[in-house]
């Protein structure tokens, strides 16, 4: 992961948040998740202002059949919850997401975590 971050450094203002998303996929649906972010999601979030810092997928099994990890940076907690409301609003996602799941959903769960650098990260 301190590659994804090496590229940060120096372009953050200590009050910057980082939000951590682990997407719990649900069985043979991980390409067609990761066509919609490459495809779609990814473009959407740069329009409502979230910086994807990095994805990733596990390389060992299991996880790397039903695991999909993403890091956003926001300049507050506040304007990350802001920016998620008009993402989720967007027509555009909105068609995405429907589209994508008319066979079913693709993610089972996600567990998120907004987290703060600390004072010996190579964020600051």
């Amino acid at each position: 992961m301190m590659l994804g971050f090496g590229t940060l450094r120096g372009s953050n203002s200590p009050h910057h948040v980082y939000e951590l998303r682990l997407y719990h996929v649900n069985e043979g649906k991980i390409e067609a998740l990761k066509a919609r972010f490459g495809d779609h999601t990814d473009a959407i979030f740069k329009r409502h202002n979230m910086r994807s810092v990095g994805y990733w997928s596990p390389e060992d099994a299991p996880s790397s059949q039903n695991l999909f990890i993403y890091i956003l940076e926001h300049p507050s907690r506040q304007e990350g919850e802001k920016n998620w409301a008009a993402f989720q609003a967007d027509p555009e996602w909105q068609k995405v997401k429907a589209e994508s799941e008319a066979h079913g959903a693709l993610v089972d769960h996600i567990d998120r975590y907004f987290m703060d650098p600390t004072n010996f990260s190579a964020l600051n």
